[in-house]
């Protein structure tokens, strides 16, 4: 059976990823499609895991060879998930979960429109200012560029399937998989189901 397709997205620091790694951790059939970029990595990133590493050069044939679902650049660099990931996460029967901004989300739904979108807003924008400046890995620039670009993907929230306001984890975890539950039927035998709502 072939896999479904999920995509997260949301502003920088709405925590995605948090949600995300919880998701992979309780159910076994969702697998994270890993993206390409151009940046290099951060401390603690490893090739394959979070992000395929590519040079500019190489990462501008692919997009000529219309090897990309979607790409976007931000920040001088460029960041794109390959079509060939997809389908072999698909083919493989598993449910390919994306980490994208919202114009990735919005156009890799063009390319797939069975495609779930979930939009995952923090719980104010004060607080995702907090978590932006507790992570202390960019410039106070980068930080107000950040908070710009938020209100801008706030205003596309209303295009998504679904919005998780992530404020706390367990709550904001329920309301996902209530937002994917029909990815979750039947349930797979042996997986961690405590979490899953009533």
């Amino acid at each position: 059976m072939t896999g479904g397709l999920v995509v997260m997205a949301g502003p920088s620091g709405a925590g995605k990823s948090t949600l995300l790694k919880r998701l992979l951790a309780g159910h076994g059939r969702f697998a994270f499609a890993v993206s390409c970029t151009t940046r290099p990595p951060r401390a603690g990133e490893q090739e394959g895991r979070e992000y395929y590493f590519i040079g500019p050069e190489e990462f501008e044939q692919r997009v000529q060879a219309g090897e990309f679902a979607e790409w976007e650049a931000f920040f001088a660099h460029r960041y794109g998930t390959l079509k060939a990931e997809i389908e072999r996460l698909r083919q493989a029967g598993r449910h390919v979960v994306f980490d994208l901004d919202v114009k990735g989300a919005l156009n890799l739904k063009g390319q797939y429109p069975e495609a779930r979108l979930v939009f995952v807003a923090p719980p104010s924008q004060e607080e995702l200012e907090r978590r932006l400046r507790a992570r202390g890995s960019e410039s106070e620039e980068q930080v107000q560029i950040r908070l710009a670009r938020c209100r801008e993907e706030l205003e596309l929230a209303a295009r998504f399937d679904c919005r998780v306001v992530n404020d706390r984890l367990e709550s904001s975890y329920l309301e996902l998989l209530r937002c994917l539950e029909a990815f979750l039927q039947p349930a797979e035998e042996g997986e961690d189901r405590r979490a899953e709502p009533a």
